[in-house]
This record gives C-alpha cells, structure tokens and sequence, in this order.
C-alpha cells in the first residue's frame, strides 16, 4: 500500500510499504478514507535528520474496519471510526481515569512499528479501547468536524478543562493555529465570557472570533503582554498555551496574573522554562496541562457535532490527496495552509 514517508526536514514522499495485517486478537485493519497534517508533524519536518530509513508519518484518521481479530467487540467489519492519536486498552488504572496517552499498554501512532495515519491502511492496536463507531458515513458533510475529535478539538478541550474554564471564565488563549482556534471554542462551549485570542494572521484570528473570541491581540513580546494585561485588567486567571514554543510560554506566563493557571498543550520544543520564584513560583501560577487523552472526550464532544452545535472542521482550508501529501506539507509550513485535511483515495485492503 502507499502512505506517507519523511526521510529527513522538508523531505515528505509518498511511497510503498508493506500492507498491515492482524497480528494480535485486539487488533482491527482500518482502510483510510480521512486524515491530516497536524502542526506536531512540522516539528520533525523542520528538523529531522537525514536517514535512510524513513519514518512513517500521520497520527489523525478515520476510517472503514475492514477486519477484527477474535477479541474485538466494540466495532465490526463495515463500521467508519474514529482514531485519536494515542491507541490505549481502555481498561488500565489510567484509562480508567481517564488519561488513555499514558496506557501501560498503549502508545502513538508512527512510532515503533506502528502504523501511521497518512496511508491507504492501518493496523489498529487495542482496537476496542481505541476505535469510537461514527454515526455517519465516509461521504458526510461533517467528516472534517468529526476527525478533529482525534487531536485538534480534544486538545483545545483538554487545555480548557485543565485550565479550569467553567461558566463566566476570563480566558487568554496563546495561539492562532488549530489548537489555539479549537481552545477558544472548547474555552467558550464551557461558558467563557472573555475569551483573548493572541495571533497575527488575520485569517485565523477572524475564525477565532467566529469561534468565540472576544479580543485579538496581534502584538508580541512585551507589547503584546502589556495589550492583554490592559484589556483584562491585572492579568489572565486562565492562560491556554497552545504553541509549544518558548516565546508562547513567555507569553503566557507573561499575561497570567497571580493565582491564576497555565494550561499548556503545545508540545514543548524546549527543554527549559522559568518556573521560579520571579515568575510562577513566587505568584503563587499554577502550571498543568499536557498531552491530551482525546479518547476521554470524544464521548462528550461527538454529539456536540453531530447535532450541530459546534463545527470545528471549520480549521480546515486545503484538501489534498495522498499523492498531495508533500504538498500539504509545505503549505503548513509556509502558512498558506492553517490544516490540510488528506483523502487518501479508495485503497484497498
């Protein structure tokens, strides 16, 4: 089958790999019909060294079941599902508790043999834990909402919960790509009434906007605390980092006013980050957040989208199809493109 291969930074084809097959009773085979480009694949393609053996890519889809393995109960042959991007068994201590990216059993897709998201077919792991039946069909017009429920949407709405939004929050959310435009809609589902939308691209700071921001702040660095500061009056009690970078942490720690919380979910690409006295520490700021567990959510979030109170799929302006997926790299990269969703094509299993 064909899926998505890096082989170093800026080096994305589209090439031949073995097809998947059922290798435990747990697992299920899924025929791709929708996936994507997330900004934690443009992490590796800014970066990665050169190799000559290249990494599968891709960790958001759904798709069609195309077989079970004999322990398989929650989905069957025929069913279109939903995958988020961590597979788990949905019955360890911290599945049970709702935090499946940290399952004894679990782990990401793309990684260490597994299967990635950006091909014609996946080998599911844990399937009964990991797979959540849609009630739509391959073809449905909220296809695009409904895979944000892998990872954009559930991170947004981890962000929110851990930050503490609830009904009348004030809320700053740093950030104007997927994560931080799907954080002001998880901020303003749960009752936000001030919600700070940071970023420059106009584009996606007016789908903020349509999403529930209530302010944009388009300044950086200490211009851009001093704005947010200003329109809310001591500081945020609740600041959504949704980057990853260290300039959005010194910003988010920059706006956030004593007592009040940090909530990141950018995944860090730094190793270090003031968290002493003269910044969180000494103001008594609690830092929390982390990878969100998007399987905890999808149960509360799908019907939200099917009833059509929220349409997150709105993220998406470009399409593509597997052959494109090179393509759709370089217009994250560039910003000519906020999400690029893929349509891998009719593979076969």
């Amino acid at each position: 089958m064909r899926a998505a291969l890096m082989y170093a930074a800026g080096d994305v084809r589209v090439g031949h790999v073995a097809d998947p097959i059922l290798k435990e009773p747990t697992d299920a085979l899924v025929r791709i019909t929708t996936a994507c480009v997330c900004g934690s694949d443009l992490h590796p393609y800014r970066s990665m060294a050169g190799s000559d053996a290249p990494v599968r890519m891709g960790h958001e889809f759904i798709g069609v079941v195309e077989a079970t393995g004999s322990h398989v109960r929650t989905v069957k042959k025929g069913d279109l599902a939903v995958a988020p991007f961590a597979y788990s068994d949905g019955t360890c201590e911290h599945c049970r508790a709702g935090l499946q990216t940290s399952c004894v059993h679990g782990g990401f897709w793309a990684r260490n043999g597994i299967d990635g998201g950006q091909g014609e077919a996946a080998r599911v792991p844990l399937a009964d834990g990991t797979l959540v039946q849609l009630p739509v069909t391959a073809d449905d017009a909220l296809i695009p909402s409904l895979l944000t429920l892998s990872d954009m949407l559930g991170t947004g709405h981890h962000a929110a919960v851990r930050g503490g939004v609830r009904q009348g929050s004030t809320v700053t959310v740093v950030g104007d790509g997927a994560v931080g435009l799907l954080a002001v809609l998880a901020a303003k589902r749960l009752g936000a009434e001030q919600i700070v939308l940071t970023g420059r691209h106009t584009a996606r700071t007016d789908l903020g906007r349509a999403f529930g921001a209530t302010d944009v702040v388009a300044e950086r660095g200490a211009e851009g605390i001093e704005k947010v500061r200003e329109l809310i009056g001591g500081g945020s009690p609740i600041v959504l980092e949704a980057v990853g970078h260290r300039p959005a942490y010194e910003q988010a720690y920059g706006v956030v006013r004593p007592s009040g919380t940090i909530s990141r979910v950018g995944a860090p690409q730094y190793e270090e980050a003031p968290i002493g006295f003269g910044s969180l520490f000494g103001h008594d700021v609690t830092l929390t957040g982390g990878p969100a567990p998007a399987r905890a959510y999808i149960d509360e979030l799908l019907p939200d989208i099917v009833e059509g109170r929220i349409a997150p799929g709105r993220v998406f302006d470009r399409t593509v199809d597997l052959d494109e997926v090179p393509d759709g790299y370089r217009a994250r990269d560039t910003r000519e493109a906020l999400k690029v969703l893929v349509r891998p094509g009719t593979g076969k299993l």
